[in-house]
């Protein structure tokens, strides 16, 4: 499925191409009735798409499923169909999940149900693994001497903040310079996946209570909102 688009002076960008929710992967062999598996899949890939669910037939012949199915994991792809011959047979398909690789045989006659229901079983799943991960990472504290530590650790680090740049760019400053500290070193290295400076993330739209008089933790001014702090991967 292809989106075009346009900015808000009306000029058409580059279309955006919306990611594969499913890849269809025949596996055949020489004993094969070539034109049952292209009548089945070609009919799997027509009920998919009517349930618009973005789905792609590979059948190049010059790889083998292996490689296929590494290269649409490489891809990020959610869900892969299988059907090799004994699934023609009993008349289902392979269903295996990226996220967890399990697998189910599902029959053909139910397969775009199926299909559906565990695009949006994944999608759930994956957000609240993901939030209940942002959570445990997640950590709130009032002063710069348990700033740099949770910062130290990985985490996402919510503070009272007086929301003046010249500050902003003090804690950048201060923590990249307490964390070379601790690492004995006296730059950064330029090829680390990783810089050790803290950096603002963003104003949360939800903000916890901030008592009257709080003060920044970094300035000591009265603090004007709380900001979340992390480092950037």
């Amino acid at each position: 499925m292809v989106m075009v688009h346009s900015d808000d002076k009306g000029l058409v960008l580059p279309p955006r191409i919306a990611p594969l929710q499913v890849v269809i992967v025949p596996i055949s062999y020489k004993e094969t009735d070539a034109a049952k598996v292209s009548a089945i899949t070609s009919s799997v890939v027509d009920s998919l798409t009517q349930a618009g669910i973005r789905v792609h037939l590979d059948d190049r012949v010059n790889y083998n499923p292996g490689w296929k199915y590494n290269y649409w994991e490489l891809k990020g792809v959610p869900l892969r169909l299988e059907l090799g011959p004994k699934d023609i047979e009993k008349r289902q398909i392979r269903m295996v999940r990226r996220d967890t690789n399990e697998k189910e045989d599902v029959p053909l006659s139910i397969l775009t149900q199926k299909v559906a229901l565990l695009l949006v079983t994944m999608q759930h799943q994956l957000l609240e693994k993901a939030r209940a991960q942002r959570d445990s990472n997640l950590t709130q504290v009032w002063t710069w001497e348990d700033f740099t530590p949770a910062i130290g650790e990985g985490k996402l680090v919510l503070t009272p903040f007086c929301n003046e740049i010249e500050f902003e760019e003090l804690v950048k400053t201060k923590s990249k310079e307490e964390a070379l500290k601790a690492l004995g070193e006296e730059t950064e290295d330029e090829k680390c996946a990783m810089p050790v400076a803290a950096k603002t993330l963003c104003i949360p739209f939800d903000q916890p209570e901030l008592p009257e008089g709080t003060p920044c933790f970094i300035s000591g001014k009265p603090a004007t909102c709380w900001v979340l702090w992390g480092r950037s991967y």
